[in-house]
């Protein structure tokens, strides 16, 4: 620790640190790395770099989400030969003194476990700041043939296409995102549902929904699926599922699994499935144990406080 300084980030650290660093080993950890950068109080954001004898051998970044506005973001990654030497502890201590009043001190972090990669040492390391796990993620990918189609009637269950940009749509996307994020409370509005989760930048490409009778006749929206576009040709659709947050869970439960039928009745879908959708969450479970779906990576969300 004596021959580390700290400074903070500046152009071209990104390039320096990734010859460090090495390929991200997951797509968060990808997103996570997008977060260093400049310092800058719009939003809040603290990035230092840790250096050995002037090269770059670790960082860490704290940073504000309007989002989930309860607690702030922390990533840090350090080489690999500088690993268990204190410095990740040292840059968080030193990201704490740079949070000025008036601004969250908890903080949450997240790390990924895939097939061939080890997040022992992540996990360690969340620990010994106190970090708590808080919710657990999961990627699914979920075959064809698993379920049975669900069966739409004249006056009753219907499929329906829906515009990405529709009010409808938009408001109901908004009241899921927030009652599924009470572990770590949200703020989406309409206008960042649109942004990031619905808008031709975000790869939306179509939306399905089911309703409990034709929209004709004032049918209300029970789940919609988002899909978006895969970041391989041969990569399974990637999509999003969700339901009206007024439906009980007996309620819900049947609208979940004819959506996730007709979603995967051809083709494999992706989906990612944390422990407060408890309806999809148990399908996923079961469709698990029949081999008719396989978790691809494991994403475990921590904070402190």
């Amino acid at each position: 620790m004596s021959t580390l300084q700290f400074r903070p980030w500046r152009d071209g650290d990104d390039l320096a640190l990734l010859e460090i660093f090495g390929d991200p080993a997951s797509p968060h950890a990808h997103q996570d790395r997008t977060m260093f950068r400049k310092d800058s109080n719009a939003p809040f954001s603290r990035a230092l770099v840790a250096t050995d004898e002037g090269i770059a051998v670790a960082a860490g970044v704290v940073f504000a989400s309007t989002l989930h506005p309860t607690r702030l973001w922390l990533y840090v990654e350090v080489a690999r030969e500088h690993r268990r030497t204190g410095v990740g502890t040292e840059l968080v201590a030193r990201l704490r003194a740079l949070l000025p009043p008036g601004h969250p001190a908890e903080l949450k972090a997240r790390y990924t476990r895939t097939a061939g990669t080890d997040a022992v040492a992540a996990a360690g390391f969340c620990a010994s700041l106190g970090m708590k796990e808080i919710q657990v993620a999961r990627d699914v990918v979920v075959e064809p043939g698993g379920l049975k189609l669900p069966l739409f009637e004249d006056d009753g269950l219907t499929l329906d296409d829906i515009a990405t940009g529709s009010v409808e749509l938009t408001q109901l996307v908004v009241k899921f995102y927030n009652a599924t994020h009470h572990w770590d409370p949200a703020n989406m509005t309409l206008g960042s549902a649109q942004k990031m989760l619905l808008d031709d930048a975000t790869g939306a490409q179509g939306v399905i929904v089911f309703r409990d009778k034709p929209k004709a006749k004032g049918g209300k929206i029970l789940t919609f699926a988002i899909s978006y576009t895969p970041a391989r040709a041969d990569a399974p659709a990637d999509v999003l599922l969700g339901w009206n947050p007024e439906l009980g869970l007996d309620e819900s439960a049947e609208p979940i699994r004819g959506m996730l039928a007709m979603l995967a009745h051809q083709y494999p879908v992706k989906l990612e499935v944390d422990g407060s959708m408890v309806v999809l969450s148990s399908l996923v479970d079961a469709l698990v144990r029949a081999d008719h779906a396989t978790v691809t990576a494991t994403t475990h969300i921590v904070a402190t406080g």
